[in-house]
């Protein structure tokens, strides 16, 4: 192989000389080349995007959701165990709503909730005339969610990127086309309250409370006097020790 006005030979598998190269170079040239050659060798795995670079991507992605003549965005859900379109949204679609608005104040609470515990997940928003807005996100989606958001702050854009998709039948949003509809609640059955209004009608219990509840002994339960039960005294007739003595008292 002529590399530049230099001639390199390989030399073959098993050949008798030693080193990898035999032609008109010189030694610092042939260990060089030797040196790539291992390493290009040993290098087995591709490289692929990298970390960073997917992040971008993903905050670059169509459509960019910029909202207009909003001021604030408040979310409440639970941290785990529940609430799972609510936080699938959040941690997919809040950094890109991030991204596109840097001056949009956001808030977002996040509570550790019981089996017990029935309240909704929401989203509360403030328009720049002070209006407040909220949408549920019960049972929701997350790209439910986010359209429903997008259609009350997305603006002009938004529009005409939904006549895009419509013209080009392609999703709205990414996920769209593996979402399902939101289950109706059973007939008669009230809609759950947000965490507000949860919060005020289930105040906590306060430390005090707790600790005379410990404190209380009619409240504690004996697993011993509750598993074991004593077993009735058997009395013997004792009638004969009046009239008789030594071995005929204790014979009938």
């Amino acid at each position: 192989m002529a590399f530049g006005s230099l001639e390199v030979v390989f030399a073959a598998e098993g050949s008798p000389k030693t080193g990898i190269y035999r032609g008109k170079l010189s030694t610092t040239r042939r260990v060089l080349f030797a040196f790539i050659t291992v390493m290009v060798r040993k290098l087995k795995v591709t490289i692929g995007p990298s970390r960073l670079s997917k992040i971008l991507e993903h905050l670059h992605s169509s459509p960019r959701l910029s909202l207009f003549g909003l001021r604030a965005i408040r979310l409440s859900y639970a941290f785990r165990n529940d609430h799972f379109g609510a936080r699938h949204f959040v941690k997919e679609d809040l950094p890109r709503i991030r991204h596109a608005n840097p001056s949009l104040k956001i808030e977002v609470e996040k509570v550790l909730k019981t089996a017990q515990e029935q309240w909704r997940p929401e989203m509360e928003l403030q328009l720049e005339d002070g209006t407040l807005k909220t949408i549920d996100m019960h049972k929701k989606w997350s790209t439910n969610i986010l359209k429903e958001l997008m259609e009350v702050a997305g603006g002009d854009p938004w529009r005409k990127w939904k006549n895009k998709a419509q013209r080009e039948g392609h999703p709205l949003v990414q996920g769209e086309e593996i979402e399902r509809p939101t289950p109706l609640p059973p007939t008669g059955m009230l809609p759950l309250p947000n965490l507000k209004v949860y919060r005020e009608t289930h105040p906590p219990e306060s430390k005090e409370k707790k600790v005379e509840k410990k404190k209380d002994p009619s409240k504690r339960i004996s697993l011993d006097a509750s598993k074991k039960k004593e077993a009735p005294t058997s009395q013997a007739d004792l009638s004969n020790l009046t009239t008789k003595t030594g071995a005929a008292a204790v014979l009938p």
